[in-house]
């Protein structure tokens, strides 16, 4: 990564497209609109605007970061997959940001339970000690569902978390995959494949 190059950061893991840029040690213009649906078609013009307004083009971008949940199953596939694809065509690294970094992130050094909202009055909860995960997620019954708390700079936080962990990487960072803790709620098709005839 070229010293100082802008990092765009976005997460599409709720009702929600955030999109945001992290350039020099500061956060930079940043957008979010909630949406239940219409990620897909929204997310590529979003960041396009996002550029445009910060005066820079896709081949400025010296990182991609990303929002990989655990949130809605199809607006995770959504960003990571964008983000995997733009990494791919720039040549630049792209770096998976978990929901439960983005509410850990600021919180000090201490130990932290982090807890996160899921579906049918359950919830989500991951442990953290020195700013890092301590152990793997896990899900627990909690309650009414409520929705998590996501700021209108997430997309900048996603992008300042990115560029923290890409500075401080002594090997190549893993590509960013989808943080899903709990099963898909669609059940496996039963019909079987259909046979292709030569």
């Amino acid at each position: 990564m070229r010293p100082e190059a802008p990092i765009l950061g976005f997460d599409t893991s709720a009702a929600h497209c955030a999109a945001g840029l992290f350039w020099a040690g500061r956060k930079m213009p940043s957008r979010y609109e909630e949406m239940q649906r219409g990620q897909a078609e929204r997310l590529m013009p979003m960041l396009e605007e996002l550029l445009t307004e910060a005066g820079l083009g896709w081949r400025d971008l010296g990182a991609i970061g990303v929002g990989t949940g655990p949130g809605n199953f199809t607006g995770i596939r959504i960003a990571v997959s964008a983000a995997r694809g733009l990494a791919l065509g720039l040549g630049v690294p792209a770096i998976g940001v978990s929901s439960f970094e983005l509410q850990a992130h600021g919180r000090g050094d201490g130990p932290l339970l982090i807890t996160l909202p899921a579906p049918r009055g359950q919830a989500y909860i991951q442990r953290f000690e020195g700013g890092a995960p301590v152990a793997a997620p896990d899900l627990i019954e909690a309650g009414p569902d409520e929705s998590a708390p996501y700021d209108p700079g997430t997309g900048s936080l996603i992008a300042e978390i990115a560029a923290r962990r890409l500075a401080g990487a002594t090997a190549p960072l893993p590509r960013p995959a989808p943080h899903y803790v709990r099963p898909a709620d669609a059940a496996p098709m039963r019909d079987a494949a259909p046979v292709i005839l030569p």
